[in-house]
């Protein structure tokens, strides 16, 4: 019971930090899309940069907790109290 706690304390934590740090990023967005498609409709190309480039930042959390969680998997034996027990094969 205690460990769920704290589980539900620390996610309760970073929801709230989530939804008090997020509105400069969100005022943002209109000036870029105008940038971009007053850009795109001059002939420039820097409207398909800043796509590229949203990809590469929107990509790059996924890959730090994908691969914290396939170190955790592959790491998991180490850290427990006792040997991996595997279910009965019968």
């Amino acid at each position: 019971m205690r460990n769920s706690l704290k589980v539900t304390v620390v996610t309760l934590l970073i929801l709230g930090f989530l939804a008090i740090g997020g509105g400069e990023a969100l005022a943002q967005c209109p000036m870029c899309r105008a940038t971009a498609e007053s850009n795109l409709q001059n002939g420039g190309t820097a409207g398909k940069g800043l796509n590229l480039g949203i990809l590469f930042i929107l990509s790059l959390p996924y890959l730090f907790v994908g691969t914290l969680g396939y170190l955790w998997w592959k790491n998991r034996h180490r850290f427990s109290a006792g040997p991996v027990e595997q279910g009965d094969p019968s």
